[in-house]
């Protein structure tokens, strides 16, 4: 599980588990992959040009925006998401923020309040100042 760079299809590999006891106060730059079952204070940010994976567990929570290549979010978010690749929305996953992404898949059950706005939407947006209809969808899965 943890230090194992074999690639073995879905699974996903460990490198740093922050545990459901920890609370952070600030920001976390990693690389490799992240699995959260505690609490972040701050953004969650991938090193640039790193593969990097973050997963938020069920019973985790992060107030702040992260940014990573790959996003698994099964817990509470509240702050922005930027994933390079993609985003994937678990059925506990509960996202108070916009959600820039590439491919985007949302399980039956998950929650967001915000925006989903594909890479190449942000990228046509126009200047501030400027106008234009908005871009995005405000969504809420739920599991009836």
């Amino acid at each position: 599980m943890f230090g194992n760079k074999s690639n073995r299809g879905d699974q996903t590999v460990v490198d740093t588990l922050i545990g459901p006891q920890v609370v952070i106060r600030g920001d976390l730059v990693f690389s490799g992959g992240l699995y959260i079952e505690g609490r972040i204070h701050g953004k969650v940010i991938a090193e640039d040009g790193s593969p990097a994976i973050v997963t938020l567990a069920e019973q985790g929570r992060i107030e702040g925006e992260v940014r990573a290549p790959v996003v698994i979010i099964n817990g509470q978010l509240d702050g922005d998401v930027h994933a390079a690749e993609r985003v994937e929305l678990a059925p506990k996953a509960r996202v108070q923020g916009n959600v820039h992404y590439q491919v985007v898949e949302m399980s039956a059950g998950a929650q967001l309040t915000g925006r989903l706005i594909h890479a190449t939407a942000a990228a046509a947006l126009p200047a501030p100042g400027e106008s234009s209809a908005p871009v995005g969808v405000t969504l809420a899965a739920v599991n009836g």
